[in-house]
């Protein structure tokens, strides 16, 4: 049975009634979805199961013929996940981390942050002097000597989220997740 002018408009109608209510964890129901774009039972639920087959939509059956839609929580990507220690993820800490030096040079020296922390992560034991010599020369954040560099990096790296420094004579600094 055709809807006529309600057959043809997209899913991305129905998920726009998804996301332009007031309550946006309230469950909605195929009723809810003709009430507000004014199609039959039959077209709303197909609309609604094509965003499910598509994972934009979760469903769950209530009661013995009732049926309700969400927008599902997304679980975070490893790279975008807080850590276990329910700080920031490591993106945003490296983005909001603070380092001296012009506008121009920030994005050089938090790709040197990232790369320091990187290297720890595949080094979970490095020494002051693996960073100077296997993160600095690849990564010089506008910096001409090493001993600068890591006068920035180190207190930077310091504030990131799984990081720890051993203190020993040699300061090993840990990975200790992230």
């Amino acid at each position: 049975m055709d809807d006529g002018p309600g057959d043809t408009f997209a899913p991305e109608s129905v998920l726009a009634v998804f996301h332009d209510r007031a309550d946006p964890a309230r469950p909605l129901t195929a009723n809810d979805i003709m009430d507000a774009l004014g199609c039959c039972r039959r077209t709303a639920h197909n609309k609604l199961e094509t965003l499910v087959e598509r994972n934009e939509l979760a469903t769950r059956k209530v009661g013995a013929r009732g049926r309700v839609w969400w927008i599902p929580l997304r679980q975070p990507t490893a790279s975008a996940s807080a850590t276990a220690d329910g700080n920031r993820p490591i993106e945003t800490s490296i983005a909001t981390a603070e380092l001296p030096g012009p506008e121009e040079t920030l994005t050089e020296r938090r790709e040197a942050l990232r790369a320091a922390y990187d290297y720890l992560g595949e080094n979970p034991d490095a020494t002051e002097s693996e960073f100077l010599t296997e993160v600095f020369p690849e990564y010089p954040a506008g910096f001409q000597t090493a001993d600068k560099w890591w006068a920035t990096i180190r207190p930077a790296l310091e504030d990131l989220p799984g990081v720890d420094i051993a203190e020993t004579r040699e300061r090993i600094w840990r990975f200790t997740g992230g």
